[in-house]
């Protein structure tokens, strides 16, 4: 039987725990789960609700710091200090886990030793709705080579993985450290590319494997300044993962261009949809074609630059009503739709 030590970091999120630990131990039938909560000093009642969890449950235990020492660190705490099992989850106390996708990661990290993590499709939820229907019956695995994985995440310039749905192997978690506290907001993705050039990577295919919560308390990115913000985290987490795997990738040079590009490419599309959306009085324009052109100096060259001058000629004020005729602002969302179905099929 595969053992799987899950790890429940909690700020002021005790609301949520009770359901959460329940998606972990009462609905993955077949394997040998512990969980360890760690109250991150929340001021409200967090700690005494998982006190009484673990009260009721040998199971599960608690760490409850005196001072608030950010969620990095406590991630570090619960991976490298106290899992043991076979297999690792880092699961938010504010998400949980679809019924069996604990046992479903684990069949196929027990078929594939060379994978290192697997994850699969989450679905978004709204606090305070209902939960989606979630599909729980898988139609097969896929394992991606690790470098073939982690290039792609270089030639997207972004993760492919919300977070709560992957199940790490434990040997290669500490083989690779803990989260990076100089990335607050993108140490997932540094984090999934690092395991990536270490391992394969798989995906469950078919079932929906883990739930993730939206609300207004999310890290996530959600603010028009917040994009400028998110691309420079996500120019960090790459180049740190170049700076710690480099002599796992020996076209190291070629990487750092193509993310470069890609992240560039990103920024102005941002801008360009400022102008498409009439909102350019509350995205950074400016800034983003500063950023683009701190990744790639020439970047008069691309054709998102050529666009967005365009843009500027028609003007704020009309682009929004012209938007249908000009070629670029189609071509945007045909490529969004083309992303999302190979995202839905394959998870990349």
């Amino acid at each position: 039987m595969s053992s799987v030590s899950v790890v429940i970091p909690c700020y002021r999120y005790g609301r949520f725990l009770a359901d959460c630990v329940r998606s972990a131990l009462d609905e993955q039938e077949g394997l040998d789960v512990r969980v360890l909560i760690i109250d991150d000093a929340s001021p409200d009642d967090s700690a005494d609700t998982a006190r009484a969890l673990a009260a009721s449950d040998p199971r599960i235990e608690v760490r409850v710091h005196g001072r608030n020492r950010g969620h990095i660190a406590t991630y570090n705490e619960g991976l490298l200090e106290w899992a043991d099992g076979d297999y690792t989850v880092l699961l938010s106390a504010d998400d949980r886990l679809v019924p069996g996708a604990l046992v479903r990661a684990a069949a196929l990290l027990d078929a594939h030793p060379e994978v290192g993590f697997c994850y699969g499709r989450p679905l978004r939820f709204r606090d305070g709705g209902p939960l989606p229907r979630a599909r729980t019956r898988s139609t097969g695995f896929a394992v991606y080579p690790g470098r073939w994985w982690l290039e792609r995440r270089f030639a997207e310039g972004t993760g492919c993985i919300t977070s709560p749905e992957v199940v790490v192997r434990t040997g290669l978690q500490r083989e690779v450290g803990g989260y990076d506290p100089a990335l607050p907001h993108t140490g997932d993705i540094e984090m999934w590319m690092r395991l990536a050039a270490h391992a394969d990577v798989g995906y469950v295919r078919g079932a929906d494997q883990a739930y993730y919560r939206v609300h207004g308390a999310n890290m996530s990115v959600t603010d028009f300044g917040g994009q400028l913000d998110d691309l420079r985290q996500r120019r960090a987490a790459f180049e740190a993962v170049l700076g710690r795997c480099g002599d796992r990738l020996p076209d190291a040079g070629r990487l750092s261009r193509t993310v470069r590009v890609r992240l560039a490419r990103s920024a102005l599309r941002r801008a360009c949809r400022a102008y498409d959306r009439g909102r350019t009085d509350r995205v950074p324009v400016e800034e983003l074609v500063d950023f683009a052109r701190e990744c790639v100096p020439s970047v008069e060259a691309l054709p998102e630059y050529r666009g967005l001058r365009l843009r500027r000629r028609v003007g704020a004020r009309a682009m929004p009503y012209l938007q249908p005729l000009v070629l670029s602002a189609v071509a945007e969302r045909g490529r969004e739709w083309l992303w999302w179905r190979s995202w839905k099929r394959r998870g990349l």
